[in-house]
């Protein structure tokens, strides 16, 4: 597969998952019975199998990997918290309140690995300053 299509597959899984994580916080929020169907607790994660793959694909292409490069490192230690969050916000949460907050806080770190992504710097802020 060549760069640009492993890319494009990239991009695309990134915004798969995004959307599927924010629909599954909004029927969180709205106790849907739509959480416990069997494709919703299958597919976010065959998706992101994927979009980790491709992720690590693309890493060697461009022979940039964590640890190295800066903006790499950032994204993946903010994949690691967007993680960490997200199962608070999906799954261990302890009250409704708690997994509302943590929603939210992992669309905000999702934002910033985007960011990230984007400018290829670790404080994407310097690019709009």
């Amino acid at each position: 597969m060549g760069y640009l299509a492993l890319k494009y597959l990239h991009v695309a899984t990134v915004i798969v998952s995004y959307g599927l994580f924010f629909v599954r916080g909004t029927w969180m929020l709205s106790d849907s019975p739509m959480l416990t169907r069997r494709w919703v607790r299958i597919v976010p994660h065959v998706n992101d199998t994927v979009l980790l793959v491709a992720a690590i694909w693309l890493a060697t292409i461009i022979r940039q990997y964590p640890g190295s490069s800066a903006w790499l490192t950032a994204k993946v230690a903010g994949l690691i918290v967007y993680i960490l969050i997200g199962m608070v916000a999906l799954r261990r949460g302890p009250t409704k309140p708690v997994r509302a907050v943590a929603w939210v806080a992992a669309q905000l770190v999702f934002f910033y690995i985007v960011a990230v992504a984007l400018t290829r710097d670790a404080n994407p802020m310097r690019a709009w300053i």
